[in-house]
């Protein structure tokens, strides 16, 4: 596993203390550019560390949460932060 980027730090803690979000909402709380959250989500989500769910009040958006489950021993190896 490749090391997670300091955003990608950053948006785990703030996913991790205040719930799911829209990619809007990170961006608002991160205090980080669009772009910056979108490639840190990018790096979570190859870490399997996210998880995207639909937003049934406006299908255009994607809400992300933290990883919550236990992965199976073969995804914790290339998953260890």
């Amino acid at each position: 596993m490749n090391p997670l980027p300091p955003s990608s730090k950053i948006i785990l803690e703030i996913l991790c203390t205040d719930g799911a979000m829209t990619h809007k909402d990170i961006v608002s709380k991160s205090h980080c550019s669009p772009r910056t959250v979108r490639y840190a989500l990018k790096k979570l989500k190859e870490n399997k560390l996210l998880v995207e769910k639909m937003n049934f009040r406006d299908m255009r958006q994607i809400i992300y949460q933290f990883r919550k489950t236990p992965l199976l021993e073969s995804e914790r190896k290339s998953c260890e932060v």
